[in-house]
């Protein structure tokens, strides 16, 4: 890890949790919240960027006080309340599922001269998922904490991050890993 430089990636954790299987997914983002504000304070030890990524809910603008008024409700209050950005923090919509896909992302990875990503959010077998697939394609390196992403479906998000491992090539140790970069 000596010469790369890294950003953290949190996906979809401003969320209205208000579909099919809301509340269970609302329940395993907030066991989430803990491990991802601790990489989010190493990161800002160690100046690396932090960028949200997260559905637009049809507000298509990147006004992240419109978002969370949308999105705040009994479900997810708490977890928007510890994981809202703070003005050190970028903010990018996406119209997807792929934090790549539609997004400026890459431009601003770009700019910013990241090589490693370390993405953190959910869904674990959907936006993660795809997100991670996009990363590697745009040959970034990967660090996927099986401690930072969860899925509607533990089985499902296991195998996301068995896919991630095997053919992304991603590492999937815990959050706490990353302290020793």
């Amino acid at each position: 890890m000596n010469s790369q430089k890294p950003a953290l990636l949190v996906i979809d954790m401003i969320n209205d949790f208000q579909f099919n299987h809301g509340k269970i997914l609302s329940q395993k983002a907030e066991m989430l919240t803990h491990p991802i504000l601790e990489l989010k304070s190493y990161f800002y030890k160690k100046n690396w960027p932090v960028i949200y990524i997260n559905d637009h809910y049809k507000v298509w603008k990147a006004d992240l006080e419109t978002i969370i008024h949308v999105c705040t409700n009994e479900r997810s209050q708490e977890i928007i309340h510890k994981l809202t950005p703070t003005s050190k923090d970028y903010f990018l919509i996406k119209p997807k599922h792929s934090a790549f896909y539609g997004t400026a992302l890459d431009s601003l990875l770009q700019e910013l001269k990241v090589d490693t990503l370390v993405i953190t959010g959910i869904a674990g077998n959907i936006c993660v998922l795809f997100t991670a697939n996009d990363a590697y394609m745009r040959e970034y390196s990967l660090f996927i904490p099986n401690d930072c992403i969860a899925s509607n479906h533990d089985q499902d998000n296991t195998y996301a991050l068995q896919m991630m491992k095997e053919v992304l090539k991603a590492n999937i140790s815990p959050s706490e890993t990353i302290f020793s970069w």
